[in-house]
């Protein structure tokens, strides 16, 4: 009969449960405290990379606010925290794309008005 070739993770897993359980333990947490500092070492990364935009002007600081006022390219009404329709003098429906009818509570019907 021919040989089943097991793939280098496969391998490793018969040789972990090889081990007394004291030592898969151990290896868990060794392994578990390894990737907690590769993630440190990722996120300390990004965060110098996104330092550096900012002192050169590639990024900003603002709130998620701004970011979505930037993204809308469209003033923002603070008072009902949603895009202003500029043009109707009144909040919009970002779902709708369209205006939207505060007394009525749902988006404005321009056949009404």
């Amino acid at each position: 009969m021919g040989q089943t070739r097991s793939s280098p993770f496969q391998r490793a897993i018969d040789v972990i449960e090889a081990l007394p359980p004291e030592d898969q333990e151990t290896l868990i947490d060794l392994m578990g405290r390894r990737l907690v500092e590769r993630r440190r070492a990722e996120i300390a990364h990004h965060a110098a990379e996104t330092l550096r935009a900012v002192r050169e002007g590639r990024a900003r600081v603002g709130t998620v606010r701004d970011l979505r006022c930037d993204l809308m390219a469209q003033p923002f009404d603070e008072a009902q925290d949603r895009p202003f329709d500029e043009a109707q003098d009144r909040p919009f429906d970002e779902a709708q794309d369209r205006p939207f009818d505060e007394a009525q509570d749902r988006p404005f019907d321009e056949a009404r008005d």
